[in-house]
């Protein structure tokens, strides 16, 4: 009958046939050898590259601190009457090509929690339409501003927003040290992804009740903008995945000589002394794969070498304890 057929079949009694290949040292030892032989150059390029981006990395968290309030800076951060703008001078030790990147570096703030990282509506950020009619519980406790109206964006992800703002001077080296001093100017168009201009944040959705309550979180949005103009809220939006993260701010189509000085004046305002949080300026030129970062050449370096040495343990142990006829037949 049928079910007689069934459990017959080679398939319900596991009779098919298979592959079962036996890994013998001459299969295995040029294999080892092929792939160590094509990752350590694939290493050493990845290397190259990454030692060509240069980058400028400064933490200003402490140094734009008054001496007085090193003690308490959460106060200094929290008083509005303190003035909070500090300047500070980059060395430039190496010469950088346009386009120059700006990133701010936030140290110890860990975005990718989960009550953090779901704490927001993404049908509300698309759509004017599902403003009121969105379920955004899961922003709370910033989903609703007073007699219930909804806050456009809602979310922690978005109350969070950084704000502190930089700007940027230049003083180039010139003989009898006498030099001028150039405003740079930071570009701040084109930092986000095209797919979050388009698609996830609507040209139609406007701030709405944003950073109205009696807790401010970070930096405000210009209630005349939609959202998918401002780029600074989308970059922030895309949570990071390790506590010392860098996101950009900028970028200035503008090349710089070797020691030149930079000079940045740092409006201080977000609060990350409340988590003993660090923030750092970056600036950085970008290389064919991204911003200065060994870790890609390293680990291609590591995996061609290890391969390369399991090979020639392999090939050691075949010579010094070769295969018997037993081991033979079972191929």
């Amino acid at each position: 009958s049928f079910l007689l057929a069934y459990f017959n079949h080679a398939f319900t009694q596991q009779q098919l046939p298979a592959c079962k290949p036996i890994l013998a040292p001459n299969m295995v030892i040029p294999i080892l050898v092929f792939v160590g032989l094509l990752f350590i150059p694939i290493g050493l390029a990845c290397y190259a590259a990454s030692n060509k981006v240069f980058e400028v990395v400064y933490r200003y968290d402490t140094k734009c601190v008054p001496k007085n309030m090193l003690h308490n800076k959460v106060g200094y951060i929290q008083n509005a009457s303190i003035n909070k703008t500090c300047t500070i001078n980059l060395k430039i030790p190496n010469a950088m090509k346009r386009p120059i990147f700006i990133y701010y570096q936030l140290d110890r703030f860990y975005q990718n929690h989960r009550r953090y990282a779901t704490s927001f509506n993404i049908a509300q950020l698309s759509d004017p339409k599902e403003e009121a009619n969105a379920d955004i519980k899961d922003c709370k406790p910033e989903a609703y501003a007073a007699k219930g109206i909804p806050v456009v964006p809602c979310g922690l992800v978005a109350w969070s927003l950084f704000n502190d703002t930089y700007s940027f001077a230049r003083r180039p080296r010139r003989a009898g040290g006498i030099g001028g001093v150039e405003a740079l100017r930071v570009i701040k168009s084109g930092i986000s992804w095209r797919s979050e201009r388009e698609r996830l944040f609507g040209k139609h959705v406007y701030p709405k009740n944003f950073q109205n309550g009696s807790l401010v979180g970070g930096g405000r949005l210009d209630p005349r903008k939609p959202l998918s103009e401002q780029e600074e809220l989308m970059v922030w939006m895309r949570t990071a995945a390790m506590p010392r993260f860098r996101k950009l701010y900028g970028r200035v189509e503008a090349d710089l000589d070797a020691g030149e000085t930079v000079a940045v004046a740092v409006r201080n305002s977000y609060n990350s002394y409340s988590f003993e949080g660090g923030k750092a300026v970056v600036l950085s030129t970008a290389g064919p794969l991204g911003g200065r970062n060994a870790f890609l050449g390293r680990a291609y370096l590591v995996t061609g070498m290890a391969c390369l040495v399991l090979a020639l343990l392999l090939t050691l142990v075949c010579l010094f304890f070769p295969m018997t006829e037993e081991h033979l037949r079972l191929r």
